[in-house]
């Protein structure tokens, strides 16, 4: 599973979550069982504006043992730690930093620098109209991310055989990468998005 893949699903789940506990929040806070005759569950938490989330025997289950509030604080902060290690791999996510040149010891290029460099050269292929680049990853596994637009009727596979052999590996070729990942994606001028990896 991608890493977007596996940030959408956890933020469906979340999200899932967040709206059934508001759900059932408003139809006990509104009163909603009530007035629309919605004929809830007998067990059904929430019935009444004025009846708290958690009944009085909930609430004291566990006054009497020791092991409840280092059970509970354990678990809320592996849950901040967990949140802020998810947070912290989507800052991470961004573009690429300084990449390092071959046989110049200690002389490293922007990954902004690379990109603009990159879309420079791809905007002057024949068909493409405009080309935007932006270099992700990190040092040592750059990828690139490009939207490149066509113009009508160019065909898009000269456009890519031509942005392999040119832009891209002189790219390769200048920052000494063996491999540069690209996730390209080809619109026409007033046309559809197409994806090619």
């Amino acid at each position: 599973m991608t890493r977007s893949a596996l940030n959408r699903t956890l933020l469906a789940v979340a999200g899932a979550v967040l709206l059934g506990g508001g759900v059932l929040l408003l139809i006990g806070g509104l009163d909603l069982d009530r007035r629309l005759h919605l004929h809830l569950p007998a067990g059904w938490p929430l019935t009444d504006p004025h009846q708290s989330v958690l009944s009085a025997t909930a609430r004291t289950r566990w006054t009497g043992t020791s092991w409840w509030w280092p059970v509970v604080l354990g678990g809320l902060t592996v849950c901040v730690l967990l949140a802020l290690w998810w947070l912290l791999a989507q800052l991470g996510r961004g573009a690429a930093g300084d990449l390092p040149i071959p046989d110049l010891t200690g002389t490293r290029v922007r990954g902004e620098a690379l990109a603009r460099a990159v879309a420079t050269e791809a905007g002057q292929l024949p068909g493409v109209i405009r080309a935007r680049v932006r270099m992700l990853g990190n040092a040592r596994r750059p990828r690139a991310r490009m939207v490149l637009t066509l113009g009508p009727g160019t065909a898009p596979g000269p456009v890519l055989a031509a942005l392999g052999a040119g832009p891209l590996a002189r790219a390769r070729a200048s920052s000494g990468l063996a491999d540069l990942p690209v996730d390209a994606r080809i619109q026409v001028e007033g046309g559809r998005v197409s994806r090619v990896r």
